[in-house]
C-alpha cells in the first residue's frame, strides 16, 4: 500500500526535512514485508495566493486516483499509536492501494475540502507547524509499521 504524504508549502532543507528523509527511509525499509510503503512526499504551493479553496485543489490534484483521503485536521479523530498502526493495517488488509495524508495550508481545510475525506485524524487539540506535522506523521508511520512488525521501538 502506497502512502503519499499531500502537504501545502515546501519544506527547504531543514532539521526537519533530515527527520523526515529519516524516518520515511525506515518506514520503507519495515514496512516493505509488510505490504506498506513506499512512502513519498508531493508538496503543492499556490503561489496566486487563492486560500485554502486553491489549496485544496492543488493537493487533490496530487491525490492518485481512487486513494484513500486521510486530512490532517484539529476536527479528526485522535488515534494512540497501536490504534493507527491496526488503522494502516486495516485499510491494507481491505484492498487499498493508495492512501494520501493531506496536510493544508495556515488556513487549513474548509468544511467542503473535509467532506471530500475518507477520515480526519488528528494530532490532537492543539494546532501544529506544517512542518512539525509532516514529522509527527512521519515518525506516527514508522512507529506504526514497527508495532505491525512486532518490533520493540513502540514501549507502552
Amino acid at each position: 500500500m502506497r502512502i503519499q504524504i499531500c502537504a501545502v508549502g515546501k519544506l527547504r532543507a531543514s532539521p526537519e526535512r533530515d527527520l523526515i528523509t529519516d524516518y520515511l527511509a525506515r518506514f520503507d525499509r519495515t514496512g516493505r514485508a509488510l505490504g506498506l510503503g513506499p512512502a513519498t512526499v508531493i508538496e503543492v504551493e499556490d503561489k496566486k495566493g487563492g486560500g485554502a479553496d486553491a489549496e485544496a485543489d492543488l493537493l487533490l490534484k496530487a491525490v492518485p486516483n481512487g486513494a484513500l483521503i486521510c486530512l490532517l485536521d484539529e476536527r479528526g479523530k485522535t488515534l494512540s499509536s497501536p490504534k493507527f498502526s491496526s488503522q494502516l493495517a486495516n485499510w491494507r488488509d481491505t484492498g487499498r492501494q493508495d492512501i494520501a495524508f493531506l496536510i493544508g495550508g495556515a488556513d487549513g481545510f474548509t468544511d467542503a475540502m473535509r467532506s471530500k475525506a475518507d477520515f480526519l485524524l488528528s494530532f490532537g487539540a492543539m494546532v501544529w507547524p506544517h512542518m512539525l506535522a509532516r514529522v509527527m506523521l512521519s515518525e506516527q508511520l514508522y512507529r506504526a509499521a514497527t508495532i505491525d512488525a512486532g518490533l520493540p521501538y513502540h514501549r507502552n
